[in-house]
């Protein structure tokens, strides 16, 4: 018996109990392991260092993705991801921290509710885009 989901996406059950072990393992082990330090280091470098025509052009590239792989991501991000990768804060700050650069002009029609769920659950911000999009113009 296998869990569908439109456009193909498909897990069997043995997968995603796998994943939801893998990932909950992940997440101890960055909760554990990683200091508050080093992730706002990154997270700076992120927002502060790298320039931000190198941040348009990587989003700017993000629209090149195919839709059924965005769809199977955002499905697969809502659905499957086990609640203590949503319950960590260190894990949402680095999806948060990279979520907050995809536009939502790249995300298919029919997704949006679920993009809108994930954004909720991993608290991404959307202001970032916006301020990203605007310096972009600006240049």
């Amino acid at each position: 018996m296998a869990y569908e989901v439109k456009k193909g996406f498909r897990v069997e059950p043995s997968g995603k109990i796998f994943m939801h072990k893998l990932l909950s393992f992940a997440v101890r082990v960055i909760d554990r392991s990683v200091p508050d330090m080093v992730l706002r280091f990154y997270m700076n470098l992120l927002d502060k260092r790298i320039p931000p025509k190198v941040i348009a052009t990587v989003v700017d590239s993000a629209d090149h993705v195919p839709e059924k792989l965005l769809t199977s991501a955002i499905v697969a991000a809502d659905e499957y991801v086990p609640d203590t990768v949503a319950n960590s804060r260190k894990v949402c700050a680095i999806l948060a921290g990279l979520g907050k650069y995809v536009p939502d002009r790249i995300i298919p029609p029919e997704s949006a509710e679920r993009w809108n769920s994930v954004k909720f659950k991993f608290h991404i911000p959307t202001m970032v885009v916006k301020q990203a999009e605007h310096r972009r113009n600006k240049t």
